[in-house]
Formats: structure tokens, C-alpha cells, sequence
């Protein structure tokens, strides 16, 4: 099929957002589908070779900037789409946007819209429900049963079953596969021999940076690994570190995606450190829903998994192949937030604790530790972006099984 990819994500960039977009689209051109990707033009064009480096792809799409003013609340940008997907002779719209998603289908095209987050205000929520009422072929994807049960609440509409999918999050496991023992990845990544816990990702609030903070902290003889992050957050922890002297926190920054498994290889354990409120890059509370990438790659690293014990979570993770935790409800150590309910959440220095204590309790269980990482690695085999999008495409269009 030809499919226009209609993504309101800056691209390139750091977003996980953006890098979603990417494999689905790379994963859909493994597929035999015909892609072009369109998307806001906030920047200067790049190469498709700087998008494949950027992103660690192996099939890149063709992509198109379009025009994109902030303050016409990207209105232009979902006409400029419309036009740009009729031009391009697409079969189908495949969109991450309601807008998209309902002109697509008043204009005759059948639609699939993928929802990450809760729609933001009425408007999101009006724009929804005209893609919901728009005649057509559609479907909508849902990384988390939450996610619905949170759009439906959002809108006041109750989904029909056979238009929705719950399509979590992909890994590639070909990244994956012949990854050395932790041992071996650090003496590779010059890191130092040590017991070592790790974290990839963004440091939006709530991602568990305060978190990491303190557990470094009373953690002296354990490394902490830290990849990714904006050069601002990373410049910002790197000053608290010192002042604190924390010398335990290895900082990277921004790495091509292609190079994280390494990283992550290097740790013997593997945090998700997330609260209660979690901010997005859009700056909504996702904690209800969250279903990260990051999640996936661990489980593919074969390494044992601490995470904070969030329902949504618990759709991919269990007992069997993760550790859990409580989360704090907001910033903890020296600047604690106040709790929205004290009883539920507990004290911040208790939840401290609590973390510290399995940490230390797996690092000295390698058995458990193995045994963790095996069975997410088992399970994580049905999370690829390929069989994803596989499932994805024979939900909205029955022909192609």
C-alpha cells in the first residue's frame, strides 16, 4: 500500500515521540509498504543518511517538511498534510494526530490514528470524536488498555472493539543479539569493573532523576550509568554531582540510538525510576498510561529490571521478569514535593530506601538476576516493531492476511 505517515514530531530530534514515528515508518517499509512521512517543517531539511544515523535505521522514508505555524495551532500544517497525501497517491492515512486522522476520512481515505497520551483539553477531545463520527475505514492504536479506558473517560464516547487495537510499543531485536556479558560491555565502553546500574532515556519530571540522585549518593560503591538526556539536563545534574561529590555517575548525554544496547548490556541491573506524575515531552501527565520504549530495550538486553510499580507497566512487565517498586510522587531527598496523598505514597525516605535495598539484594543475587533477564528477553520477542505494525495493518485492512 502506499501510506502517507502524518507525524506532528519534530524531525530530527530528541523526542521519544520522534523516534517512535521512525520505526514505525521503518518498520512499514520492511513490510513492503510504500511510505512517505510528512512533517513540520521547524528546522533545516537533512539527509535521509543523517535521519538513518540519527535514529539507527536501516530503511528510512522518504520525508517532507511542511509548512508549520505554532500559532495557527498546526492547522496549516494538517491542510499542507491532506494536499501533500493526495499528491502522493496514498491508499491510506496513517497519522498520530485526530486532525489528520478526521480529514483523512472526510476526504475518503481510510485512517489509522496511533494515540500515545490523553487527548489535551476539549478541543483535543472534540477533534477525537469527529474521527470517531466521521464515516470510513478507521482504526486507532492504543499502547496501553489504560490509554483507552483514559480516551474514552476523556471524550464520553465508549469505543467499538473491532476499530481498536492495543498496540504496545516495538523493540528491534536484531540490535540485540550477540550483546557481551556486563563485564565484557564495560571493559568495551572503558567503564569501570564495578557493579553497575543503569538508566537510558530522557529526564522529563518524573522520569526519576531525583531518584537516581539519591541512590547514587548512598550508593558509593555502585556505578550509575546514566545515557541520554538534553545538553541542558545533562549539564545541570553533572553541577549537582559535583557539588553533592558524587564521583559514582557516568553521564553520556545524547547517543545514536544504535549505540544504547551497548549501554545497556553494561549494567547488571536496569531502572525505571518513574513517579507517580510523569511529564511528557508535550507536557502532560502520561503516568496512567506510560508504556516506553526504554521498557522493551531492557527486556532485550536480558538484564534484570527494577521498575516503579505503575499499573500500565504491569500490562507488559510481572513478577516473573521485573523487580518493583514503589514511585515517589514527585521530587525526593533534599527537595521533596509535597504528596497528593500521603497515605498512598508514603515517606520519600522510605521509598529511598526501598529502592536501595533491592538493588543491593540483586546485585548480590546474580542467579535471580539471570533468571530475570532471560525471561524478559523470552517475552519481549513478541514486542518487535515488525510483528507490531504486522498486527496493526491486518486490523485495518482484512486483505492483507
Amino acid at each position: 500500500m502506499k501510506i502517507a505517515l502524518i507525524t506532528n514530531s519534530r524531525i530530527p530530534s530528541l523526542t521519544a515521540n520522534s523516534i517512535q514515528a521512525m520505526k514505525v515508518a521503518q518498520a512499514l517499509i520492511q513490510l513492503d509498504h510504500e511510505i512517505c512521512m510528512f512533517a513540520p517543517r521547524e528546522g533545516d531539511a537533512v539527509s535521509k543518511q543523517a535521519l538513518a544515523s540519527h535514529y539507527g535505521l536501516r530503511s528510512t522514508p522518504d520525508l517532507e517538511w511542511l509548512p508549520s505555524n505554532r500559532h495557527l495551532k498546526r492547522f496549516d500544517f494538517i491542510l499542507h498534510a491532506a494536499l501533500a497525501a493526495r499528491r502522493f497517491h496514498a491508499d491510506l492515512i496513517y497519522t498520530w494526530l485526530p486532525q489528520s486522522a478526521a480529514l483523512g476520512l472526510w476526504l475518503g481515505y481510510p485512517a489509522i490514528l496511533e494515540m500515545h497520551a490523553d487527548v489535551a483539553g476539549r478541543m483535543g477531545a472534540w477533534w477525537l470524536s469527529q474521527f470517531w463520527k466521521a464515516r470510513g475505514r478507521k482504526l486507532m492504536t492504543v499502547t496501553t488498555s489504560a490509554l483507552r479506558n483514559a480516551l474514552e473517560r476523556s471524550t464520553q464516547l465508549k469505543f467499538p472493539n473491532d476499530a481498536v487495537l492495543v498496540a504496545p510499543n516495538g523493540v528491534e531485536l536484531e540490535r540485540y543479539t550477540g550483546l557481551p556479558d556486563p563485564s565484557e560491555a564495560r571493559r568495551q565502553l572503558d567503564l569501570p569493573e564495578c557493579p553497575t546500574v543503569g538508566f537510558t532515556g530522557h529526564i522529563y519530571p518524573g522520569r526519576g532523576a531525583d531518584l537516581l540522585f539519591e541512590l547514587a549518593k548512598q550508593m558509593p560503591e555502585v556505578r550509575f550509568l546514566w545515557v541520554g538526556g538534553t545538553p541542558e539536563l545533562v549539564e545541570l545534574w553533572r553541577g549537582k554531582l559535583g557539588e553533592a561529590h558524587v564521583t559514582n555517575v557516568t553521564m553520556t548525554g545524547f547517543l545514536q540510538h544504535e549505540k544504547i544496547p551497548l549501554y545497556q548490556a553494561a549494567a547488571d541491573i536496569l531502572l525505571m525510576p518513574y513517579s507517580r506524575s510523569v511529564e511528557g515531552s508535550s507536557g502532560q501527565d502520561i503516568a496512567e498510561v506510560i508504556n516506553p520504549m526504554k521498557m522493551f530495550e531492557y527486556m532485550a538486553a536480558g538484564r534484570a529490571i527494577v521498575s516503579a510499580d505503575l499499573p500500565s507497566i504491569r500490562e507488559v512487565l510481572n513478577e516473573g521478569n521485573a523487580v518493583f517498586c514503589e514511585p515517589t510522587s514527585g521530587r525526593v531527598g533534599s527537595a521533596i514535593l509535597p504528596y497528593r496523598d500521603q497515605q498512598v505514597s508514603g515517606n520519600s525516605e522510605l521509598i529511598i530506601r526501598a529502592w536501595r535495598l533491592t538493588i543491593e539484594s540483586l546485585l548480590r543475587d546474580e542467579a535471580r538476576r539471570l533468571m530475570l533477564g532471560a525471561q524478559a528477553q523470552r517475552e519481549v520477542e513478541k514486542f518487535t516493531w515488525m510483528k507490531r505494525e504486522e498486527r496493526v495493518m491486518r486490523r485495518a485492512n482484512p486483505k492483507l492476511d
